[in-house]
Order: C-alpha cells, then structure tokens, then sequence
C-alpha cells in the first residue's frame, strides 16, 4: 500500500490558544489535499480550534471539515477502542497518552513515530532533524523533525499555491477592496499606511500611537481580538463601543479572529505586519512584507537567544544599511524598550525591506515545505522497512 493511502494521526494540544492549532491545521489540511493521506487530528480544545475555524463545532468529538477528522482528545476518550494510524504525529512537543502509546508499542507493524517540533533558527536543530530516539518505557522509537530556515531542516509550512494565490489577489483591485469592505473598512485606499499588529502586550505601545498619531502619513492600525487588543481597548476605551476610532493621523480598529485564509489576505493587504508566535510568522514570510517578530516569552530571557538566531540568518545576506535599523527594533520590540527612536529609523528602509523579503521568500521556498518534506521523509522510512523486512 502506498504511503498516500495510509492513516496518520496528529495530536494538538492547545497551549497559547492559536499558536499551535494553527500550525496543526495548516499542516494537517496540506496532507489531505495536496498528499491525499487520511488525516485524523485529535484536539484538546475545539473552542480555541473554532475561533480560527468557524466550520468546528465544538459539542462534536468527531467530525470532518476540509477532509479532515477532527477528533476531540479528552481525559475520557477510550484509546482501547481506537484504531492505531500507522504515523504518530506529536505536534509541537505534546505528549500523546500512555494509552495510546501501549498500543502502538503492541502493533505487529509499528507506526512510524515522529515529534514535530517547534519552530527555531538555533544552529543545533540541524544536528538534531530527523534523529531517532529508542524509547525507554516501550519497544518503540521516535523521530525529531524540526521545521527550519534551511534546507538541512524540515522546511516551513506553505501550500503550494500559496503564492500564485497572493499574487493574483495583490494583482486584483476588485478583491481587495472586497476584502476590506468584509472588515467593515471601506474607506482603505485614503491610508497611505496600512499596519497589522498581532502581538502580546508592549509597554511601550501608548509611545509608539503617539508617534503615529503625530506623523504626517495617514496610517489604518488593525489590531486582531487578543491580548493586545484588550491593552489597545484600554488606551482607547472608545473602541470597545465603536468599531474605529481616529487620532491624528492614526485610525485604530480591532478585528475579530478570522479564518486563516483571511488572516493571510490580511498580511498580503497590509505594508507593515507585527506577528507573534509561531504560525503568524511563518505567514509573514510568504506575504513578502516588511513585519516585525514578537517571538513567545520565556524564563530568563532564552527568547532573545531564538530571536537572535533568526535574525543572523534573515539578516545574513540583508545589505549593510538594513541591518541595524531592523535589528535595534525588532529587539527593542521585544525587549519593550524605548520604541520611538529605533521606530523613525527603521520606518525609513521599509521600502528596500520589502525588496529584501522577496529574495527571502524565494530562499525558504528552495527548502521545500513541510509537508511534503514530511512525507518524502516517511516515504523513504516506509521503503526501508519494506527492504528489511
């Protein structure tokens, strides 16, 4: 039987709400429709999972949307019952349960196990990719795949469309303009700039709404529903009763989630997008865009370390000129230090940032994305075993 045809489970826990199901859903609606693999994805929460997909319904512990089934991973599902697929997916550092474990460990063929791990540029992921690791409590191995910036890692998430589809939308004034009017903007052609901002709170942000306010470009700020929208409500607490609000020559308006396919159309519609996490980021890539990390919060300040690494590669073959300015803001970003400064700098190269990205892009996309990297990987483990056997 071919690799196409066989059945994989992916499990998804649902950490920082969006983050990790978005990945999970990009990845695993990419294997059903470009791989035609049967995709099972077990969910812890299917309310997180709704907000960037309207078709879930969360009372459902089984149902199937895009050729997907989504399965409701709860305390009290009954893995006795369940089939085991024949590739484990554990997402994002998860740990599926002991149960299901124990039947996969009892499986004549064992399943082809594999940790999908988090995003990071840190030179060790390249060591570790595609390494095997011998459980200790079971008969059974599992490999680390790790998406990356270079081709001696995973790759990243792209579907293989995706670029055609942004160009011919940035192409067609009649679907951008509708796509506005659906965020009840329908004046978006008067902003000369047009910035998207997804992050967690920023200390310095009330700084940074003045400097835009006080600027001569006529500038519309989205803010998606979330954490910093609430800090954005809190600034402008008329926001929370009308849908925009104008200050100066800034104009704010917070967004609903959307669904994914419209979160991309907003970066693509946008000059400016500050992203978080790890699935807006990779997104930020493919729209070619000018935008600005806030990489996940950790203890001690490991984040910066990430940041680090990523920027010695995005930055690597960037002009001399480039370099500082978006690097002194994107840590100051980060770091939610003094913004305003590093903001003038860095505002004027965004023009040749943008030209840079292109180049960017083209680079990653020479990867190959991750999930047909994933499968040619399986593949290649599937043909082995069958050679052994």
């Amino acid at each position: 039987m071919s690799v196409h045809a066989r059945q994989w489970d992916i499990f998804c826990a649902v950490i920082d709400n969006f983050g990790d199901i978005g990945i999970c859903w990009r990845l695993s609606r990419q294997l059903a429709s470009e791989h035609n693999i049967l995709v099972r994805l077990w969910v812890d929460d299917l309310d997180s999972f709704k907000k960037i997909c309207p078709a879930i319904n969360p009372l459902m512990r089984t149902q199937i949307v895009d050729n997907v089934v989504i399965r409701l991973w709860s305390s009290d599902t009954a893995w006795d019952n369940e089939e085991v697929a024949d590739v484990v997916i554990e997402a994002l550092a998860c740990t599926i349960p002991i149960a299901y474990q124990q039947k996969m460990a009892t499986c004549h063929q064992k399943p082809l196990w594999l940790n999908v791990e988090y995003l990071s540029a840190e030179r060790w992921v390249e060591d570790c990719h595609a390494l095997s690791s011998p459980q200790p409590h079971l008969p059974l191995e599992k490999y680390f795949f790790f998406p990356g910036f270079t081709a001696s890692t995973g790759g990243l998430l792209q579907e293989k469309d995706l670029q055609q589809m942004a160009l011919a939308f940035s192409q067609n004034e009649l679907s951008q303009t509708e796509f506005w009017q659906s965020l009840g903007i329908h004046d978006a052609w008067q902003y000369q700039r047009k910035i998207s901002l997804f992050a967690y709170e920023q200390a310095q942000l009330a700084e940074l709404f003045a400097l835009w306010q006080q600027d001569e470009i006529p500038t519309l700020c989205l803010i998606p529903d979330g954490v910093l929208a609430k800090q954005v409500m809190a600034l402008y607490p008329s926001l929370s009763c009308q849908k925009i609000v104008t200050k100066g020559s800034l104009t704010l308006k917070i967004l609903p989630f959307v669904e994914q396919s419209e979160y991309d159309k907003l970066l693509w519609s946008c000059d400016i997008n500050f992203v978080r996490g790890e699935d807006s980021i990779i997104r930020a890539h493919w729209a070619k865009k000018p935008f600005i990390w806030q990489i996940y919060r950790q203890e001690d300040d490991v984040h910066l370390e990430k940041l680090s690494a990523f920027l010695d590669k995005y930055c690597e073959k960037m002009p001399e000129n480039l370099k500082e300015p978006l690097i002194n803001f994107w840590f100051s970003w980060n770091k939610e230090e003094n913004l305003v400064d590093k903001w003038k700098i860095f505002s004027e190269f965004l023009p040749k940032i943008a030209e840079y990205n292109v180049q960017w892009c083209a680079n990653l996309t020479a990867n190959g994305d991750l999930a047909s990297n994933l499968v040619h990987f399986i593949e290649k483990k599937f043909i082995m075993r069958r050679n052994f056997s």
